[in-house]
């Protein structure tokens, strides 16, 4: 069999917003150069750069597909080890097979402290066979949580490179480009794969372009997000916010009001008039009436989480989930709709609720199972997407 090797280029490239040139390859980024200098922690520069929601996507008649990464593997000390990545590979938007990467750096954690090391290690194949023979629209969906520098395709037929808003196999006209930031959720924690994750089960079945600006503990409504949004060209918008604010105990209620129609007063600087929906939180029942911030608990053996803040104090503005739905149900119906008729509002209860946790419950007291992701996207869709709703598809 004869090997074509052809070295990844960004055109090669969907739902990224930037690349960097390493010495080994090319790293994408899921927040341009300019808000990467202003990342104030190590957490969100990991998040931003693992690539949720990032693909390949191209043509060929190749049966035999490598691709040549340096992933970045995650370990913390205490915890159990970070399964390898998962590449997902998808023959006309259909997932058709799935790899992994031995080797690569490892990034070991601190869960108490953020900090971290890091020991570089050597690239490896991600390798995929036995594909169609005939011409077909490949995408490799790269591990939502592992960073992945990108060297080089191996294929036993050219490939070409796909245009940016391609229409999906069977549409008559291009996607429609979804930019949708939020927390780990949405980035994907405890999706078992990134397709998995609930913003791509959304993107997959409804044919959208999506970029997914879920970054893991860090939806802060940092201003250097919201001129990101402002920057992207998007046909529709949405934002979770909410848990983030109170797992980390940032800011209090005087404070969060106001950082809200900031967030939005920017981003309607650069879509005025594009469909923009808000999503308050998912019930999650340790942080529903108990501030954080958040710390881990390892008393069980396993990894979960508790709040540590005083329901007390409540009264003095201090956040919990429930507050924070009150008050975005109220800015978008009382302060900013009468002028705004294209931003809308969905309680995240309506999404994932008490009812869910039973059936479905969080496996580590914040974050939805493979299953609940499942769940989620299906309801944002039949809620969020339907051709009457607030982001028709």
């Amino acid at each position: 069999m004869t090997t074509i090797t052809t070295p990844v280029t960004e055109d090669l490239l969907h739902g990224h917003l930037d690349v960097e040139h390493t010495r080994r390859g090319l790293l994408p980024h899921r927040l341009p150069a300019r808000a990467r200098r202003r990342i104030p922690d190590d957490q969100l520069a990991m998040a931003e750069s693992q690539p949720s929601g990032v693909r390949l996507a191209f043509r060929t008649r190749a049966t035999a597909i490598t691709l040549h990464t340096v992933p970045t593997k995650r370990a913390y000390p205490g915890v159990p080890n970070v399964p390898d990545g998962v590449y997902d590979l998808l023959v006309d938007g259909v997932l058709t097979a799935q790899a992994t990467v031995a080797g690569g750096n490892l990034r070991t954690v601190d869960l108490a402290t953020g900090r971290f090391e890091l020991a570089e290690g050597p690239a490896g194949n991600a390798e995929f066979t036995g594909l169609p023979d005939r011409d077909k629209t490949v995408e490799i969906w790269l591990p939502h949580t592992e960073t992945t520098e990108l060297i080089a395709l191996g294929t036993d037929a050219p490939l070409y490179a796909l245009p940016l808003h391609a229409a999906p196999p069977g549409a008559a006209g291009p996607r429609k480009r979804w930019v949708h930031h939020g927390s780990s959720i949405s980035h994907g924690s405890n999706a078992a794969h990134p397709t998995g994750t609930w913003p791509a089960l959304v993107a997959l079945g409804a044919g959208l372009d999506l970029v997914n600006l879920g970054f893991g503990g860090s939806a802060l409504l940092d201003p250097f997000t919201a001129r990101t949004i402002r920057d992207t060209p998007a046909d529709l918008i949405s934002l979770k916010l909410g848990i983030n604010l109170v797992n980390a105990d940032v800011m209090r209620l005087r404070a969060f009001t106001p950082a809200v129609h900031g967030f939005l007063d920017t981003i309607r600087d650069g879509h005025p008039t594009t469909p923009l929906l808000v999503v308050s939180p998912l019930l999650c029942p340790i942080q529903e009436d108990t501030p954080g911030p958040l710390a881990p608990d390892f008393s069980d053996g396993t990894l979960r989480f508790r709040a540590t803040g005083d329901p007390a104090d409540r009264a003095a503005g201090r956040l919990t989930l429930t507050l924070i739905r009150e008050e975005l149900a109220r800015i978008v119906a009382d302060r900013r709709a009468d002028g705004d008729h294209a931003l809308h509002h969905l309680d995240g209860l309506a999404l994932y609720g008490e009812p869910d946790h039973h059936t479905h419950p969080l496996p580590d007291g914040v974050h939805p199972s493979p299953e609940a992701h499942r769940l989620i996207a299906d309801r944002f869709t039949r809620l969020a997407l339907a051709p009457d709703g607030p982001l028709p598809s």
